[in-house]
């Protein structure tokens, strides 16, 4: 059945994060347990399909961790005669503005940012990432090697996302992301690249948790809202972490 075939791939996912992984996931857990202990930030920008919204004001979760986006918009309506005028060579949003959001932003020196490209090529996850090391912001990424491996990136740069980042997690997901051969199709289907990104984020949330807390700085943490006395212990965890930062 294919559901069973389904949960075959997601488990030889966890076996890759846990035979091969783990010494990066350290890494990247000393990155941010570093950065909070120093009045550093944490911040996670898109994760590939919103898995980064996981991690963020999650019961359970670190209340640390907290969103980079951006967007530009231009409103300068003309009439339906005058759409078709000739235009200068339009700029790339993704290549020409996420240096100025990055600077534009609270994103500071010593602070901490994950990006991902599950493929490694797009130029979004890559100028981002080499915006965060010309401020001194380090990186964790979140890739797939033997998918990234087997791809050009689309970055000026020529450079792929494992190549500019600080710590690269190898999320294991196979070239296309698809893992599962469904009979009547000639490629595979069932993307394992969302479910990778977030058990390997929480294993590295979890390490964060354990570090600080076995160091005396045990970081801000929320539990559920629906649990008894949850918005209260909501609202405190808020309040230590807007105090300490953590």
């Amino acid at each position: 059945m294919i559901p069973l075939e389904y949960l075959k791939a997601v488990r030889g996912i966890l076996d890759h994060l846990e035979k091969s992984q783990l010494p990066a996931m350290e890494r990247a857990a000393e990155f941010v347990a570093d950065a909070l202990t120093q009045k550093g930030a944490v911040f996670c920008a898109e994760l590939g399909h919103g898995n980064q919204g996981d991690f963020i004001n999650r019961a359970g979760g670190l209340a640390a961790v907290q969103p980079f986006s951006f967007n530009f918009a231009v409103n300068a309506p003309v009439a339906d005669c005058l759409k078709d005028r000739p235009r200068p060579e339009p700029l790339d949003e993704k290549l020409e503005f996420v240096r100025c959001a990055t600077r534009n932003s609270n994103l500071r020196a010593g602070d901490v940012m994950l990006v991902s490209s599950v493929s490694g090529r797009n130029a979004g996850p890559i100028q981002l990432a080499l915006a965060c090391r010309e401020m001194g912001v380090k990186t964790i990424g979140f890739t797939s090697m033997e998918y990234t491996s087997r791809v050009e990136s689309l970055d000026p740069s020529g450079k792929r996302l494992f190549e500019v980042v600080d710590v690269v997690i190898d999320i294991g997901a196979p070239y296309g992301d698809a893992a599962v051969q469904i009979p009547g199709y000639e490629f595979k289907l069932l993307p394992v690249s969302g479910v990778a990104m977030i058990v390997a984020g929480w294993m590295i949330w979890g390490r964060v948790m354990e570090k600080m807390a076995a160091a005396g700085n045990p970081p801000s943490v929320f539990i559920s809202l629906n649990r008894e006395g949850g918005t209260e212990f909501y609202e405190k965890s808020k309040a230590e972490f807007n105090k300490r930062g953590f």
